[in-house]
């Protein structure tokens, strides 16, 4: 089969579409013919060495995947070759086939494209874990969704309004705040014209936010903390601008704030239960036609680092995915 392989950490100029040996499903294991890929930030830190997951070398990227099973290992019973599904690999999505065992499975609704369902559960999840589970965000609460126009910035515009939340999105650009407005946004703010904490301290009469969702990190953390109300919740995402800012632990206790890290993929491991139920609303939400990932584009296999370099760029909206010819 065909794959992208990582070979030596460093710049995307590394990668390099190789042929080398098909997967077998080993016990409890099943095989998928990758229709799509998802992109996600995870792929561009592994590219580079930075990620808190380090494959061994060399491996291929590519964390979320769709397609359809072409092989069961021993010990499978609930799947079958020609099964639809989704899948949440380690690594190893930027291929043309992969490996998974049996967990790591979900079924595609019939409707669902595989274009949709690689850029699924991810980026839903993390905005539905983190906005009902982590920060239980009520409704008529104040939801500042940073860096809106992204992959997850989008998810978290459509759940905070299923919640029931009014939605102050910011992004970099008025095409995005636009795309964010689609996806309900009540209200958005360009950062790089308008200064958040002002526009949010206007914006909600002088009481500030309820919840900030920030997957940007950087001056926009900044400023979007300081606008946070009594008893505010900051959900800390991501660093999409590559800065990491540190945090004035006085700010926490005069104004009594919750600080809160989210990292959707330690679940997996010691609460597997919060992500399956998620899994199942979101999946039930997208069949009744509430939510709907946003591509803003896909490539083929061969221009993996094109698809990654859209995203570490920011200069693409909603999600970007890989195929391969089985996609639909």
């Amino acid at each position: 089969m065909k794959a992208v392989i990582v070979r030596e950490h460093g710049p995307l100029e590394n990668l390099t579409l190789e042929t080398i040996a098909d997967p077998v499903a080993g016990p409890g294991e099943v095989v998928i013919d990758i229709a799509a890929c998802a992109v996600n930030f995870a792929d561009s830190l592994m590219v580079d060495g930075s990620y808190q997951v380090r494959p061994p070398l060399p491996f291929s990227p590519g964390v979320e995947v769709a397609g359809i099973i072409s092989a069961v290992g021993e010990g499978i019973s609930r799947w079958k070759k020609g099964d639809r599904v989704q899948a949440l690999t380690n690594w190893g999505g930027f291929a043309e086939k992969v490996a998974v065992p049996e967990q790591a499975l979900c079924r595609l609704p019939d409707a669902m494209s595989y274009v949709d369902g690689a850029a699924f559960v991810v980026a839903y999840g993390t905005s539905h874990v983190a906005l009902d589970y982590r920060a239980k965000l009520q409704k008529d609460e104040w939801l500042v969704v940073n860096g809106a126009g992204g992959g997850v910035g989008l998810t978290a515009v459509e759940i905070g309004k299923m919640l029931g939340a009014r939605v102050i999105a910011t992004a970099g650009s008025d095409g995005k705040l636009a795309l964010a407005r689609e996806k309900g946004a009540d209200f958005t703010i360009n950062y790089t014209s308008e200064d958040i904490r002002d526009r949010i301290k206007a914006i909600t009469g002088g009481k500030g936010a309820n919840v900030v969702y920030d997957p940007v990190g950087g001056d926009v953390f900044r400023q979007s903390f300081r606008s946070l109300a009594p008893e505010g919740r900051m959900l800390v995402i991501g660093f999409a601008s590559g800065d990491i800012p540190k945090i004035p632990a006085n700010h926490l206790l005069v104004k009594n704030i919750e600080l809160i890290g989210f990292y959707w993929g330690a679940y997996k491991d010691f609460k597997p239960e919060i992500l399956q139920d998620s899994t199942r609303q979101l999946f039930d939400w997208y069949k009744e036609s509430r939510i709907k990932p946003h591509i803003s584009a896909t490539f083929p296999l061969t221009d993996t680092a094109d698809a990654i370099r859209a995203l570490r760029n920011r200069t693409s909206a909603g999600k970007v995915v890989v195929t391969n010819e089985l996609t639909r």
